[in-house]
């Protein structure tokens, strides 16, 4: 095949065109390379080494935080109080150390508003890395919170009904024996009532007798004596 000028000419800036398209796809794709980022994996770290973690690399990893919420949850409530207390509430991640040991501890609804409210004191210090985590552990903390509060209001609630229920007790109780006593009265006056009607009954028949008895012996003896007066002289 024979290479005339032309086509050496054409040939030789096809390939310098495509020289440049690859050198600039190469710049591209070395550009949108993302540099590696090493995170430590806290999952097989022991639990008496999490609390003891202290540098802000550790804090400002996500799974640290998950590791630390694991770990509370295994201590008793005397060993989580005991440990947050440790810790003072001086910054966010002691604050939150702090919040997520006091979590596991049987808290008041009083103590668990009060380590929410100082970790939102420092809510501008969180780091970026873990602010989601830290407001979804809070709105858990939240919703228990309004659970308590709930909770309570319905046991004032049940106490106040359960009072209300021994007042309409102690009433009916008193109405009861209120009836009682009348019923009582009433079957004593009915029994006095009807001993003096049957007393009533022959008086009554024996007057009725001797009132008979004395007009017929009236009605008898006055004309017979009034025969013997006229025959006398």
């Amino acid at each position: 095949m024979r290479i005339t000028p032309l086509f050496a000419v054409l040939l030789t800036v096809q390939l310098a065109a495509c020289n440049a398209k690859m050198s600039h796809q190469a710049n591209q794709d070395s550009a949108m390379v993302v540099p590696e980022i090493k995170v430590a994996d806290f999952q097989q770290v022991p639990c008496d080494r999490v609390w003891q973690a202290g540098d802000e690399q550790s804090y400002a990893n996500v799974l640290y935080w998950l590791r630390a919420m694991d770990c509370a949850v295994k201590l008793s409530p005397a060993d989580a109080r005991a440990e947050a207390g440790r810790w003072p509430g001086d910054n966010w991640h002691n604050a939150f150390k702090q919040g997520v040991l006091m979590a596991n501890g049987n808290v008041t609804p009083t103590e668990r508003r009060d380590y929410l409210q100082k970790l939102d004191s420092f809510s501008q210090d969180y780091p970026a890395t873990v602010r989601g985590v830290i407001q979804l552990w809070r709105a858990d903390q939240m919703g228990q919170l309004q659970l308590s509060e709930e909770r309570t209001r319905y046991q004032h609630l049940q106490q106040n009904s359960d009072a209300q229920l021994d007042i309409l007790r102690q009433q009916q109780a008193s109405l009861t024996k209120e009836l009682n006593v009348t019923r009582h009265k009433l079957e004593t006056l009915t029994d006095i009532e009807r001993q003096l009607s049957s007393r009533r009954s022959p008086d009554s028949a024996d007057n009725s007798h001797v009132d008979k008895s004395d007009r017929a012996d009236t009605g008898g003896a006055s004309p017979g004596n009034n025969t013997k007066d006229r025959r006398q002289p």
